[in-house]
């Protein structure tokens, strides 16, 4: 009996102290309105990018979702209508729209970038927020390693495809999503595609280091343009990015109780994100790197501005920008 009311005991007291955490997490938009601006949003369809996209439609924005898997991107659009109701379109106000986009496929990088060019009169915010975690080794479509493929490559050349509407939409953002585990990457440019020896946890690592460094690099090269680009970790988040994370069976109800008392929600995580998009509060703000709604500090590493420019010339080549 004892035992059963501490476990009761506890679980109460998580579970107040995690409602008020959650509650703290919220509302970084500070009620910003995002009528008549256009936002794309990589991997929308779930976890942080799907929480983004619900929140910024709420805010009245046109909000393209760019998704790999069409069929779960209509799903995911619908729920977040059905969950907004009325509120969601309409008026004049916000929109999804649906559009596909595998980060893995130049090619379809560039399809995308096309139509958008062709259809949007104007991009007031990018949001790179796609990305792969940790899988085993595997190639993307041009034969680069996964996670660098993905995280960095596919995001490079999408930004720098949509730069000139984005110019003329300014003052306009672009909003790279990171990771803390930027720390532990290195980029090693004799080895960049792990063809040498690959570390899923290192390469995630060095593709959140790349992310960090592009947003630096782009930042010096668009002063002036009144475009702002900022990078950003959302912490720990429960969202379905440890897919290829192997965790024990026996553990699994551990980890569950552990994740759902300590991790972020997508919405909290997502909120870092709204905040670089929406908030007035970094109008003009540029080449900074945010958590949890603040300005934070960077390693030596991801300030190095040499390392970020022969990263930015090497990537123009891989993804055909440069021949």
């Amino acid at each position: 009996a004892v035992a059963a009311a501490l476990v009761l005991g506890g679980g109460l007291l998580l579970a107040a102290w995690r409602w008020l955490r959650g509650a703290a997490r919220t509302g970084s938009g500070s009620g910003a309105s995002m009528r008549g601006k256009t936002v794309i949003i990589t991997g929308a369809n779930s976890g942080l990018g799907r929480a983004a996209a619900a929140e910024l439609l709420r805010m009245q924005a046109r909000v393209i979702m760019g998704c790999r898997d069409r069929a779960r991107a209509e799903r995911a659009a619908r729920e977040i209508r059905a969950e907004l109701g009325e509120r969601a379109e309409g008026d004049g106000g916000g929109e999804l729209v649906v559009r596909e986009l595998d980060l893995a496929s130049l090619r379809s990088v560039r399809a995308f970038c096309h139509r958008v060019l062709q259809e949007e009169p104007r991009l007031d915010v990018l949001i790179n927020n796609a990305g792969i975690f940790q899988c085993p080794y595997m190639k993307t479509e041009d034969g680069f390693e996964m996670q660098f493929g993905v995280n960095h490559l596919g995001h490079f050349l999408l930004t720098n495809l949509l730069l000139g509407l984005l110019k003329n939409s300014a003052p306009s953002r672009i909003v790279v999503v990171s990771s803390k585990l930027y720390k532990y990457g290195e980029i090693n440019f004799e080895d960049l595609n792990s063809e040498i020896s690959y570390n899923k946890s290192f390469c995630y690592s060095r593709s959140k280091l790349a992310n960090i460094l592009f947003a630096r690099e782009l930042a010096r090269r668009l002063e002036g343009t009144g475009v702002t680009v900022n990078s950003l970790h959302p912490g720990i988040v429960r969202t379905n990015l440890g897919r290829y994370v192997n965790i024990p069976l026996l553990a699994k109800p551990l980890f569950n109780l552990v994740s759902w008392a300590f991790f972020k929600t997508p919405l909290e995580g997502a909120q870092t994100s709204i905040y670089l998009a929406a908030s007035p509060d970094v109008e003009g703000v540029s080449g900074k790197y945010f958590g949890d709604c603040k300005e934070e500090e960077l390693l030596p590493k991801a300030m190095d501005d040499l390392v970020a420019r022969k990263l930015w010339d090497i990537s123009e080549v891989m993804v055909g920008l440069l021949k």
